[in-house]
Parts: structure tokens; C-alpha cells; sequence
């Protein structure tokens, strides 16, 4: 099924590829690029793949002041359809495509999922202002693109769990709403504040996230950082907590160099 996957991001893809491209590079407000593609997979098989995700207390949850969710890794326990719907995006023809669209150089996927998987937000579930952690788990390439395909029927921005795309200082913000069956292509790099609002419903918001990562680095010079997060404008306390928090643990992830997140990198048989 994975293959007849490629084939419909394929097909749903050069439909439109020059309008995604210059959609994706047109200027805006705020310094991130980025696209929305409807309708990436038929109905049905949409349905499927968001029928296929797990419950959420088999997921690994996070919860702090950054952020509330739950996140899982482990495609070796997860029904085939949601397998083949991460691995789908690791087509080379699948990311040569999405390359064209945003202007990738040597991207590749990650079989380790690393930063990818699955995750699930519940009322009252939120992920903070913050850009991405630089590299692969290795630290040899940068990440330069996120892939989030939301598969929560009947999805409405009112619901909240939207994604909010933000300006350098925090400021003002475009919502993206979270809508079923839509894939966001959103450049990553020490620039891209985002973050995703609370939600505001009964309902779970469902995510399959890709990351692709390249050689060279999406800001021009050498840099290296770990997921760095701040808080809403509103938040003007957490704002200073999220800064001191920030530098203290990308401060410790230069000691320790193995990082904190390969407990349960997924092994790709």
C-alpha cells in the first residue's frame, strides 16, 4: 500500500506544481514558507489512515509548560495503513517532487524517525512558539522541511489545534487551519517560529509528520541548536522561562552529545 500512497501524493502533486510552488515561495508577513495542499489522498483512504492511529494511551505524551501531546515513533507496532502512510513521503519520487516545489538541494528522508511519527492532541493540548531542533540524530544534515499531513475527520478551524506560522519576534502570527486530509510543506530553519493553539474541542487532532533533512544548511552558515521554544505574546512570564529554559538545554546538549531523543528511534527492517 505504501507505494499506492507515493503514487497519490505523486498524482495529487504535479497536479498542481506550479501553483504549489509559487504558493510556496510567494512573499508574506512573515519570514517562513510554506503551502497547503487539499485533498492529498481519497476520502476513504484518508479515513483509514486516521482510523488506523493508536489509541492515545499507547502514545508517549508530553507535558510541560512548552507543550501538551501525545507523539509515538514505534511504526513497528502501528497498523499497516499508518506505516505506509509515514513511508509513503521516503519515495524518491515523493521528495524529488516536494524538492521542485520548495527548492531542496540533496534532501533526503528520515528511516529513523527521529523527529517524525505520529501525534494526537486532545482538548486542551497545545505545542508553544519554537523552531525545530537543526539536525538529524546523527547531527550530519540539517532539517530543512516539515511535512504534516492532518487526518482528523471533519476538522474544523474552530476547534482550535490549528497551525500558527509566527514573525521573528513573536508578535503576530498566520493560522493555518488544521484541516482533514491536508498536507502543510513548511520550510524549517532558525527563523521558523511556529506553534499549534490550543485545542478546543473533544475531538483529537491528528498529525503524520515527516522531516527531511539536507547536506547544507537552510540558513546560509553553520548552525546547530535543539528544539528552542518561547511562548505567546500574552504570555509575558513564561516568555522569560522559556528563554532561560531554552539556553540551559541546548547549553547541556553540547555536553552531552548523544542528545535525548534516541531511546526510541524507530529501526526500519
Amino acid at each position: 500500500m505504501s507505494s499506492e500512497l507515493s503514487q497519490y501524493i505523486i498524482d495529487r502533486l504535479e497536479r498542481d506544481l506550479d501553483v504549489l510552488r509559487a504558493d510556496f515561495t510567494r512573499p508574506r508577513d512573515i519570514p517562513t514558507r510554506f503551502t497547503a495542499i487539499d485533498d492529498l489522498f481519497p476520502a476513504d483512504t484518508a479515513a483509514e489512515i486516521s482510523n488506523a492511529f493508536p489509541p492515545v494511551d499507547e502514545m508517549r505524551i508530553y507535558k510541560s509548560f512548552r507543550e501538551k501531546k501525545y507523539t509515538s515513533r514505534s511504526a513497528d507496532r502501528w497498523p499497516k495503513a499508518l506505516a505506509d502512510a509515514i513511508f509513503a513521503f521516503h519515495d524518491p519520487r515523493v521528495i524529488d517532487l516536494v524538492s521542485h516545489i520548495t527548492g531542496g538541494k540533496d534532501v533526503v528522508a528520515d528511516p529513523f524517525l527521529y523527529a517524525g511519527g505520529i501525534s494526537a492532541m486532545a482538548e486542551g493540548h497545545f505545542l508553544n512558539p519554537h523552531i525545530d531542533n537543526s539536525h538529524d540524530y546523527e547531527r550530519k544534515n540539517y532539517r530543512v522541511l516539515n511535512l504534516l499531513y492532518y487526518c482528523s475527520p471533519n476538522w474544523d478551524p474552530e476547534n482550535g489545534g490549528n497551525l500558527e506560522l509566527w514573525d521573528e519576534k513573536i508578535t503576530r502570527a498566520i493560522e493555518v487551519p488544521s484541516l482533514f486530509n491536508r498536507l502543510v510543506l513548511m520550510e524549517t530553519n532558525e527563523r521558523s517560529w511556529h506553534s499549534v493553539n490550543q485545542v478546543r474541542t473533544n475531538q483529537v487532532r491528528r498529525c503524520v509528520s515527516n522531516y527531511y533533512f539536507s547536506p547544507h544548511s537552510p540558513n546560509g552558515h553553520e548552525t546547530q541548536h535543539i528544539t528552542f521554544f518561547r511562548a505567546r505574546p500574552e504570555q509575558k512570564v513564561r516568555r522569560l522561562v522559556s528563554a532561560a529554559d531554552g539556553h540551559l538545554r541546548n547549553a547541556l546538549r553540547k555536553v552531552i552529545k548523544s542528545g535525548f531523543s534516541k531511546k526510541d528511534l524507530y529501526s526500519k527492517p
